[in-house]
């Protein structure tokens, strides 16, 4: 068996506050991502979102469904959002390939059948980061490079949080249905991403934290903007944000985040800011 999943159920905020660190943990945190020549994956009740990797190296790996979808394959009524974070590697659905370099993108369209993963090159192996959430139509497939991706700028070094923003699978790049993707690159000597930190009631969110340096950590926060919560995280892990939290963090030394969410509301600005005074 090369396809490994765990289901998370969605919690409220009042049973959150009462979580130590172990609780938040294994109710929030995808510890495991990427492990060698297998697909993980991980299924939460929040907008039925699923994320998760593939990292081919020796072999082909193939997208197969789970039980709790109960369908012949995984995309049947979903749509998928791929992003390769290492080395170059193909995606292959129902026969057309799609090669995908470092911080590439593919968006795969419900009722794709046969979906495959594969590395170019077993000493540099490709690291797909999956997204999936239930899509109601079809809509085109399409690779979408960084010269594609809608660029904003954001921050500043004083602040502490400069960054450039990469929207990838996201509205006025491409249709989808509810699932949005894309990249956070943090320049060196800022460490804070998404502050001021916001809540979307519209939209649930997973983040995934890589480029962390060695021996380096993000502190991920979370909770309700008024009982805050925080969770340390190392490379390649990723952690799941409810509706009803802020989603934000800051790392000991700068690094990279994917962020994907699935929802009512493709309108990337749809967010209720909270004022950094006002977190607790």
């Amino acid at each position: 068996m090369k396809t490994y999943y765990t289901l998370r159920q969605a919690v409220s905020p009042r049973e959150t506050k009462g979580m130590d660190t172990a609780a938040l943990r294994e109710n929030f945190l995808i510890q495991t991502v990427f492990q060698p020549d297998e697909i993980q994956l991980c299924y939460t009740q929040f907008d039925r979102y699923i994320a998760g990797g593939a990292m081919p190296v020796h072999e082909i790996l193939n997208l197969v469904t789970i039980p709790p979808l109960k369908v012949e394959y995984f995309l049947k009524r979903r749509e998928l959002g791929i992003i390769n974070i290492g080395g170059t590697g193909t995606v292959t659905a129902d026969g057309v390939a799609y090669e995908l370099q470092y911080k590439e993108a593919l968006y795969l369209g419900k009722g794709t059948q046969e979906v495959t993963f594969a590395s170019n090159q077993a000493e540099t192996p490709a690291k797909f980061y999956l997204n999936s959430a239930p899509a109601h139509q079809l809509y085109p497939s399409k690779k979408v490079t960084r010269a594609q991706a809608e660029i904003v700028e954001l921050g500043s070094l004083e602040t502490a949080n400069k960054r450039t923003i990469n929207k990838l699978l996201v509205a006025g790049v491409i249709q989808t249905c509810q699932l949005q993707m894309g990249m956070t690159e943090l320049q060196t000597g800022s460490v804070w991403n998404t502050m001021p930190a916001h809540t979307h009631d519209r939209r649930m969110e997973v983040y995934l934290y890589f480029e962390v340096p060695a021996n380096q950590a993000v502190c991920h926060f979370m909770g309700e903007p008024q009982e805050t919560r925080h969770i340390w995280m190392q490379n390649e892990q990723a952690v799941i944000s409810p509706p009803w939290s802020i989603h934000a963090g800051s790392g000991t030394s700068n690094y990279t985040f994917i962020w994907g969410m699935a929802g009512e509301n493709l309108d990337y600005g749809d967010m209720d800011v909270c004022p950094i005074p006002d977190l607790r």
